[in-house]
C-alpha cells in the first residue's frame, strides 16, 4: 500500500474534475480524497497499490474532457488507511 500526495495545476475547476477524479479512484480501487484549492489547483490524497496509483496518475495527466492539465505534481506520503474514496468541499 502506497500514499500520494497528488496536486494538479490548469484548467482543473470547473470542468468536473473531482467528481471524475472519485469516479477514477473507485473503480480502481483506490481511497483518499478530492479537493479545490484556493490557487486554482486539484488536490488529491491517494492510497493503493502501485499499480493502481499509476493508473490514477496517468489518468491525473489528461482528466476529464473538458480539463487542461498544465502539471501534475506527486509527493509519496505516509500511508493514512482512508475508507472509501470522497470529495471534499
Amino acid at each position: 500500500m502506497k500514499h500520494y500526495d497528488i496536486r494538479v495545476k490548469g484548467r482543473v475547476q470547473g470542468v468536473f474534475f473531482r467528481a471524475s477524479t472519485r469516479d477514477r479512484a473507485q473503480s480502481l480501487g483506490i481511497s483518499g480524497y478530492v479537493e479545490n484549492r484556493r490557487d486554482g489547483s486539484v488536490f488529491i490524497e491517494a492510497e493503493g497499490s502501485e499499480d493502481q496509483l499509476k493508473q490514477l496518475l496517468e489518468w491525473c495527466h489528461s482528466g476529464p474532457p473538458q480539463a487542461n492539465v498544465g502539471s501534475v505534481e506527486i509527493e509519496e506520503g505516509k500511508v493514512r488507511k482512508f475508507s472509501g474514496f470522497v470529495i471534499r468541499r
